[in-house]
């Protein structure tokens, strides 16, 4: 099958995209995770995908939003009473040390829900929808966004992104400083037991002292995020939602059935509380669409068609991409002379991370210099700094996958 009349209509098609996107953030409520105007998004665009596709289903999930960057308030809080009860009882600072970084990696480096249930519950929505195919089905593919906005990043508006990494590396540094601190003070001063104090007159009472350059660090933790304020997330992530919304559109309107293969968009809720929404359709879907080679292609942050890539490792480098999916997006993009990167995720995830960690095949696929932009998770992050010839060409290529799909490449 040769869908290139989809494809050489990619413009229109951006444009429907910047379009839709400008219409929900100018008549729904903010879209933070579980909220209502996450809500009202999710049930606008169901509404939209009715029109397109044979099948769409909504459900539900439980979610604890704050919980994702809440071991911000905890972490911090156990390092500050660590640093105060140093001299006193460095051993208890050792393990309260421990035990904020042990929240920290748990939630913001591996995106476990650890401390979710210490957070208030709330309830976001997925959507499955598909077209089916006219025939046997041998292959399926679904397209993949999140329709939640993220909280804003204090020191990414003010600072930018080099203050922002800054800021962090600096608060990172200082636990480190403050872990080899306590362990040489507990060696020097020859006990471990809750009754060992450090000499005052001592070279580790000194080096103690520097512990003190990085409070600072530690209580600007405090204000790396600001909970009142929810980005428009234009970028982040309606692009990716409507990625998938647009070629179901297309291929509506130009009359398209495709013969042996369906055709799905998976709109996963609150991505921005720890890819939540695509660990929830996993858990739901457990041993689903197994019966076919299925692809999931996970759109984040479609901004700058020069930095399009497929991201072969996601979640700050751990998760590793479906080789499969990977290869046939990048594929598909050299046929069509579309620069695409393979490139991985250093700070951060896509909701192919928790797609591949739950048994699926998939890809997460980006449009965004990794490097921390100014508009990342920030009020700049508006339907008037789209790139309409990023969102075309990142049609283009997923249409591309498409046809290939169809015709048997994989």
């Amino acid at each position: 099958m040769n869908l290139d009349s989809i494809k050489n209509a990619k413009a229109e098609s951006a444009k429907f995209m910047v379009d839709e996107i400008t219409h929900v953030i100018k008549t729904f409520e903010k879209r933070a995770p579980g909220s209502k105007g996450e809500k009202q998004a999710v049930d606008y665009m169901e509404g939209q995908l009715k029109q397109y596709c044979d099948e769409v289903k909504v459900e539900p999930f439980d979610v604890h939003p704050a919980a994702f960057m809440g071991w911000i308030y905890i972490t911090i809080s156990l390092m500050l009473l660590a640093a105060a009860l140093y001299f006193f009882m460095p051993i208890v600072s050792l393990v309260l040390i421990f035990a904020g970084a042990t929240f920290m990696i748990c939630e913001f480096v591996l995106y476990r829900r650890m401390i979710d249930k210490l957070f208030k519950k709330k309830t976001s929505y997925n959507i499955t929808a598909i077209k089916k195919c006219k025939g046997e089905v041998k292959s399926r593919i679904f397209y993949n966004g999140h329709p939640d906005a993220a909280c804003e990043w204090t020191f990414n508006y003010h600072l930018g992104g080099a203050g922002f990494i800054a800021h962090f590396l600096l608060a990172i540094v200082g636990v480190v400083y403050f872990v080899g601190v306590v362990i040489a003070a507990l060696i020097i001063n020859g006990g471990v037991g809750f009754n060992a104090q450090v000499d005052p007159s001592g070279i580790v009472a000194k080096l103690g002292y520097g512990i003190l350059a990085f409070v600072p660090f530690w209580v600007g933790m405090y204000f790396l995020w600001n909970e009142k304020r929810i980005v428009d997330g234009a970028n982040d992530n309606l692009s990716g939602c409507y990625m998938g919304i647009a070629i179901m559109k297309a291929l509506k309107e130009q009359g398209v059935e495709l013969e042996n293969t369906e055709v799905g968009v998976l709109i996963t809720g609150s991505e921005e509380a720890g890819l939540r929404g695509a660990k929830a359709w996993c858990e739901a879907h457990k041993g689903e669409y197994q019966d076919v080679d299925t692809v999931i292609y996970a759109y984040d942050t479609i901004h700058d068609g020069k930095f399009l890539g497929v991201n072969v490792k996601d979640l700050n480098n751990i998760v590793p991409a479906d080789p499969q999916a990977s290869k046939l997006f990048k594929d598909a993009a050299d046929k069509l002379g579309i620069k695409c990167d393979l490139i991985s995720v250093p700070l951060g995830a896509t909701d192919s991370a928790a797609f591949n960690q739950g048994g699926f095949k998939a890809a997460g696929i980006t449009g965004m210099d990794h490097n921390l932009q100014d508009y990342y998770h920030t009020r700049r992050d508006t339907y008037d700094n789209l790139d309409e010839k990023g969102l075309a060409d990142c049609f283009a290529v997923s249409v591309q996958v498409l046809e290939d799909l169809e015709n048997g490449v994989r």
